[in-house]
């Protein structure tokens, strides 16, 4: 029989539940939590493996509800131009560049940073996936991945994404969950959508799925269609099947009983860098969705339009806009910006992560309050909304492994990564505008 594993951090402050309890111990077991408790007053020995939290504060790892990994490749290459041509002139020309192997480095690349930027879990959409879920096997960390398909793409789109789930659903230890992964409501036909709701029905899986991005692409659903983009995923059986839906800054009022009765099966990605960039008005309804007991969690979007793959400046993001654009300054609180970036996204991904109590996969990462742009620590929840960095993160441990000690990568050749992005990125540049995998037209 094989002997367990095991991994305490001692002496540590730890977030549970929305409360930092000072002096605590958090013991893990074959990647779970098997308890936080008081350290003892006789102090503790470390032995090999075991981490001294002095100082520092753990609490879960930050969930990415929804990403583009790969387009790390593509980060800063488009800037400064409506959404429209953000697509249709730029980036989707220059993706019909990227090929499996500039897939696997992008997610190899966007793992490294999510790892030191405390994020021990992501929810991604892609092409060339089996790639991604290479990459996410290496770096250690935790996924769930979605082949993405077009109906543009005949029979052979759905198929790929189906088999990627058949493939890759449970394998790394269980780390690597998959959904299945239609574009959009308006890259994908109904008959794409409603087979894509039976797979993923059969499979025992989600549907990650571009919706009601934005209320121009709302009202453009309704004026060519007559329903919205969520009356679309009900009618093809998507939200009763189970949906990650990411954006839905288009959701309106029509759409909420439709969401509300299949709350438990629903989960909204709200990734607000993207809409301030790209000017994108009004945001996700946050607070209207959670009253209604669908889950918000936060997400980034791919870094070719969120630049940095960074759940704190995200979390950080909502917080003021949602408070902007509410008027209200009692909307949304510190303790639910952090519940948006840990239980809510684990919610969004349906994940057992996001939480520092027994029983839960151990993903803990540890936070160091004590820069200058902290001090004084009034309150370590404004703090961690407020004034933290990405930076702040110290260690980053995913199903109870270290991936990051001392801010020191422990799975992933950094400079080798590097020097392999840097020769690549030219060449991904060199694109005929003429040609593109898709077209955006809404």
């Amino acid at each position: 029989m094989a002997s367990s594993r095991s991994l305490t951090i001692y002496n540590c402050d730890a977030l549970v539940d929305g409360v930092v309890h000072q002096n605590q111990d958090i013991r893990i077991t074959d990647g779970v939590i098997t308890g936080v408790v008081p350290t003892s007053t006789e102090g503790f020995t470390l032995v090999p493996g075991d981490l001294d939290g002095s100082g520092l504060l753990a609490m879960p790892g930050l969930i990415n509800g929804h990403t583009h990994a790969a387009m790390t490749m593509l980060r800063g290459a488009v800037e400064d131009v409506p959404i429209e041509s953000w697509f249709n002139d730029h980036v989707w020309p220059i993706e019909v560049n990227v090929n499996q192997s500039d897939v696997h480095l992008g997610t190899l690349l966007a793992c490294a940073e999510m790892i030191q930027a405390g994020v021990t879990s992501f929810a991604d959409h892609y092409f060339h996936e089996d790639q991604a879920a290479k990459a996410v096997a290496e770096s250690g960390m935790r996924a769930n991945l979605g082949m993405t398909f077009f109906s543009s793409q005949g029979e052979a789109g759905l198929a790929a994404s189906i088999a990627f789930v058949e493939e890759w659903h449970g394998k790394a230890d269980g780390r690597i969950t998959a959904s299945l992964a239609p574009h959009a409501t308006y890259t994908c036909s109904d008959d794409d959508l409603q087979a894509a709701a039976e797979a993923a029905s059969r499979l025992g899986v989600r549907v990650h799925i571009h919706a009601a991005e934005s209320l121009d692409q709302t009202n453009h659903t309704i004026a060519e269609r007559g329903i919205t983009p969520i009356a679309m995923l009900s009618e093809t059986g998507i939200i009763e099947a189970g949906a990650l839906i990411a954006h839905g800054c288009g959701i309106v009022e029509s759409d909420l009983p439709l969401l509300a009765a299949n709350a438990a099966n629903v989960g909204v990605a709200h990734c607000p860098k993207t809409y301030i960039k790209l000017a994108i008005n009004p945001l996700t309804p946050i607070r209207e969705l959670r009253e209604i007991g669908v889950a918000v969690g936060l997400g980034t979007d791919g870094p070719a339009s969120c630049n940095s793959i960074d759940l704190f400046e995200n979390m950080r993001l909502t917080a003021l806009a949602q408070k902007y654009n509410t008027t209200a300054a009692t909307w949304l609180t510190t303790t639910e910006a952090l519940e948006m970036a840990g239980p809510e996204s684990a919610r969004v991904i349906d994940a057992d992560v996001g939480r520092l109590s027994a029983g839960a996969k151990a993903d803990v990462i540890l936070v160091d309050l004590s820069g200058l742009h902290n001090q004084p620590v009034h309150d370590p929840l404004a703090a961690l909304v407020y004034s933290a960095r990405s930076t702040d993160v110290r260690t980053t441990i995913v199903d109870g492994v270290p991936l990051m000690i001392d801010r020191e990568l422990q799975t992933i050749d950094v400079p080798a990564l590097t020097a392999a992005v840097q020769a690549r990125a030219p060449e991904l540049m060199n694109f005929d505008a003429a040609q593109s995998i898709q077209t955006y037209d809404t």
